[in-house]
């Protein structure tokens, strides 16, 4: 591809791109499609020879574009949202231009420096003390890893590393179960071992752990000769919004000389609203926090922030300094390829730098204060309905519910429920078990979702649920069967109207 083409075919992916955006709401959330459907449409061999741009881009309209799920449509209610709020896409393209990789300060100073500026910015925002440094991760994933293999290192007297876990003693992370499963692959990753995160009951509103057990949980197993080495606490947690007393979690952690770290992946964004700051009180005694822009704020993925109370001690567990890569003749510089496990680094503060600046604080409160208060309105709504029930009262944006249907088996009820819902495609949800039984999560976080989207989801829910069963089928969709929907839209170039599955 020569400058000229990459010049056409540049513009023409932004084009599409708009169009995309300003079409979802035209489109079902989620594709209806067989597995292997994609696969069996693309050669199982790769090409000999060169082939064209224009054909490479139908083939991607024709064959890719309709077994995507559509995370940016103001109607998807499911998981946590990965919202990409335009501005962050178009910082992101000028990324993807420049393919820094960012892994040192002398690889590319602006993007280190930025970093450095935005990760503070953020602090501000959400309230945290000044002693806070911070650093911009892929995921939560990757920072949790970070911060279990810390506490471990920190354990072990910083011995770790160097002679492994055999012949050390047996070490210990508190959770609760509400806790992200990526808490359980850090804990696999980093040798600690499954047997050895031990979960704390948990009991309110908010699935809290029981502080209460947990120091006896602590004390006991160090009299065990076990070694206590950290507690995972968690704000706004996937499956029901499970919230920790933060302030109690801390006190339990600084009277046995534990590490603290505090998930809030989706919930976290929130906390740039004051009102909201109250569900992670104590939050400042942690020793490190980590939550996700590119879930509620806009950012588009990947963007994590770590914050990091002793960053010292991250760097002691993570930083290895070949000579290659020595800053040389430069002093106190910050290389955040020593903050985190990939050496390799994207520049990920372009796009929130980019996204603050555009929409101010101010707007993103706007946004999430309505996302709130329009999951509360339609859970109350439901609670209103004879035929359903709230299962799990709204944290922040999320709850969940169940349909009731007298005389069959509630969990497969629930099951084909959610299903014939994300089959008829104008909305999409998950589901989840609460206290053992099938419930339906409902959360709102799509960057550009209306109140009018959220009493389509209203609508939807109710008129599926009422429907006789026999008609929860994915082959209709708004009276015309599926086969003809889908062989209509194929047809359809993206940017014109396509039939509304």
């Amino acid at each position: 591809m020569n400058s000229n083409e990459f010049r056409e075919w540049s513009l023409r992916a932004a084009e599409w791109g708009a169009d995309y955006r300003s079409t979802l709401r035209e489109r079902p959330v989620r594709p209806l499609v067989e597995p292997g459907e994609i696969a069996r449409s693309i050669d199982v061999s790769p090409p000999e020879h060169a082939e064209t741009m224009q054909a490479i881009f139908a083939d991607f309209e024709r064959k890719i574009l309709p077994g995507m799920t559509h995370w940016q449509h103001p109607r998807f209610f499911a998981y946590f949202p990965a919202n990409a709020a335009p501005v962050s896409v178009v910082a992101e393209y000028l990324v993807s231009v420049m393919a820094a990789q960012c892994m040192l300060w002398q690889t590319s100073p602006a993007a280190t420096e930025l970093e450095t500026r935005v990760v503070d910015w953020m602090r501000q925002a959400l309230g945290l003390p000044e002693g806070f440094a911070g650093v911009m991760q892929d995921s939560a994933s990757s920072a949790t890893l970070a911060a279990v293999l810390t506490m471990r290192e920190r354990a072990l007297d910083w011995q770790g590393n160097k002679k492994g876990l055999q012949g050390q003693p047996i070490l210990r992370v508190y959770s609760s179960d509400q806790v992200h499963t990526s808490i359980d692959r850090a804990i696999w990753v980093s040798g600690v071992g499954e047997d050895n995160l031990v979960r704390i009951p948990v009991a309110g509103r908010f699935r809290a752990m029981d502080v209460a057990v947990l120091e006896a949980a602590v004390v006991a197993d160090r009299q065990a000769g076990m070694l206590p080495a950290g507690i995972i606490a968690c704000v706004g947690g996937t499956s029901t919004g499970g919230t920790d007393d933060i302030a109690g979690v801390a006190a339990v952690a600084k009277r046995h000389g534990l590490y603290l770290h505090v998930d809030a992946a989706w919930a976290g964004s929130a906390m740039i609203c004051p009102e909201y700051r109250h569900f992670w009180a104590g939050v400042e005694q942690a020793d490190s926090i980590v939550f996700n822009p590119h879930k509620w704020l806009g950012a588009q993925f990947d963007c994590s922030m770590q914050f990091i109370r002793r960053p010292e001690d991250l760097v002691r567990t993570l930083a290895i300094k070949p000579d290659y890569l020595e800053t040389h003749g430069r002093d106190g510089i910050i290389n955040y390829s020593e903050w985190s496990v990939p050496l390799g680094r994207r520049f990920r503060a372009l796009k929130l730098w980019f996204l603050l600046r555009a929409h101010g604080l101010e707007n993103l409160r706007t946004m999430i204060r309505n996302h709130v208060a329009w999951s509360e309105g339609l859970a109350e709504r439901l609670a209103r309905e004879p035929d359903f029930e709230i299962v799990s009262e709204p944290m922040l944006s999320l709850f969940s519910f169940r349909h009731l249907a007298a005389g069959i088996d509630s969990d497969e009820h629930n099951l084909r429920l959610v299903n014939a819902i994300n089959d008829d495609g104008r909305i999409y949800l998950t589901q989840t078990r609460v206290d053992g039984q099938v419930a339906i999560r409902f959360q709102v976080g799509q960057f550009e979702t209306t109140a009018a989207d959220v009493d389509t989801a209203f609508g939807v829910i109710t008129e599926i649920a009422r429907r006789p069963a026999r008609n929860w089928s994915a082959k209709l969709r708004r009276g015309l069967p599926l086969d003809a929907c889908s062989f209509v839209n194929r047809l359809v170039p993206f940017h014109h109207f396509r039939f509304p599955l």
